[in-house]
């Protein structure tokens, strides 16, 4: 149970673990209004929590890993998930109930780096394919939760579901418990100097501004599509929830394809073509009145996102290889922070000007991280030698 392919799996599952940590507040968030009798302001303070025990567990999983392995770091985190879930299911009181998300972000934090490190580790020269496709499986996760619930509603309660999805990490926890995992780097003790100089690294600081910028994009264009196309669009909240379904889709599917292509072609030609994607997704979702149109839009952004976060990474492990934990805890945080920044500031924008205006804040974006790029790829082309 050593096998690299054995390894990816687990780490598959994993992710999709937090794909579904990831979208079932927002899957459930009706019914625990109705359970609670809470607003949208105390609700849209659950999503604060989610996130904060997310960012928290980014900054201490890549010590935990290089210093003691990845084992019993992610069995720990499977089990709090778990148990968070089901505590979010029957919680009696609101205060549980903000607990109980805080447990389940901070364990899906964990989850998120330490199976997107262990990739890293385990991939050799393949790094950014392996990463691209273990991120398919989050977009699995994202999308499969909230498909089951609008599936299976008329069956069974939200609660139920909830708890029957805690159950099924029972797989996961069972192939992580009898695989073989790679052994710690600093076996010895964490080497505190070393990672400090990680913190004033330019290049790792440099990806980590790009993954900034992307977490926020990502975030903001599935955090609030749904109200641009009800709002700019005057459509049912239905093909709203369709047409942001179609992002999701998007993101999945050009991931597992670029699980391929990234076997044979450099990863910045592929980071800039799919930015040329995503702007024009993102210009055909500004400018168009038709519904079909933008969903096509939509799509594209899904699309032209997919490659940046996986493959940004890919590039992390291969430069900090011998403290690629805390390396990609410094970048993952990095990005988290873009990922509440920049929807916040969408948010108040769309307030004030409308949501058409607002999302001019994602090609804005795009067109920084076209100059950043051109930026790391001059840092990582090794020096010309003079005769």
């Amino acid at each position: 149970m050593s096998s690299r392919r054995f390894l990816f799996t687990c780490a598959c599952f994993g992710l999709l673990t937090f794909g579904i940590v990831f979208t079932t507040l927002g899957s459930v968030l009706p019914s625990i209004m109705a359970r609670f009798g809470i607003d949208k302001a105390e609700a849209g303070s659950l999503f604060l929590l989610m996130s904060f025990g997310i960012l928290a567990a980014s900054l201490v999983f890549g010590p935990l890993v290089d210093r003691y392995g990845y084992k019993g770091i992610l069995l720990t985190a499977m089990l709090m998930v778990a148990f968070g879930l089901e505590w979010i299911a029957f919680a009696s009181s609101l205060n549980k109930l903000r607990l109980a998300v805080l447990v389940t972000g901070f364990g899906g934090g964990i989850i998120n780096g330490g199976t997107n490190a262990l990739v890293a580790d385990i991939s050799g020269e393949q790094r950014g394919a392996k990463l691209n496709l273990l991120g398919a499986f989050f977009g699995v996760g994202a999308v499969g939760v909230p498909f089951a619930l609008g599936m299976l509603i008329d069956r069974y309660s939200q609660a139920a579901m909830l708890a029957g999805v805690g159950a099924l990490l029972l797989i996961p926890m069972a192939l992580i418990a009898i695989a073989v995992f790679p052994e710690p780097k600093q076996p010895q003790g964490f080497p505190i100097a070393q990672a400090g100089r990680l913190l004033r690294d330019p290049l790792l600081l440099l990806m980590g501004v790009i993954l900034f910028f992307e977490s926020g994009n990502e975030i903001t264009v599935g955090g609030w599509t749904s109200t641009f196309v009800t709002e700019e669009l005057a459509a049912p909240a239905r093909n709203a929830l369709l047409t942001l379904s179609l992002y999701w889709t998007g993101m999945t599917l050009a991931r597992f394809a670029l699980g391929y292509i990234l076997r044979r072609t450099a990863g910045l030609t592929v980071l800039y073509t799919c930015l040329a994607i995503a702007f024009g997704g993102a210009v055909l979702l500004l400018t168009t009145h038709s519904m079909g149109v933008a969903a096509a839009g939509v799509f594209m952004l899904g699309v032209g996102f997919a490659a940046m976060f996986p493959t940004v990474l890919g590039f992390v492990g291969d430069r900090f290889a011998s403290l690629s934990g805390t390396a990609f805890s410094i970048a993952i945080a990095m990005a988290l922070c873009g990922g509440m920044l920049i929807p916040y500031a969408a948010g108040l924008l769309g307030t004030r000007y409308g949501m058409r205006d607002s999302f001019v804040i994602v090609p804005a974006a795009l067109l920084i991280q076209a100059a950043l790029l051109g930026a790391l790829s001059r840092k990582q082309r090794p020096p010309s030698s003079t005769s």
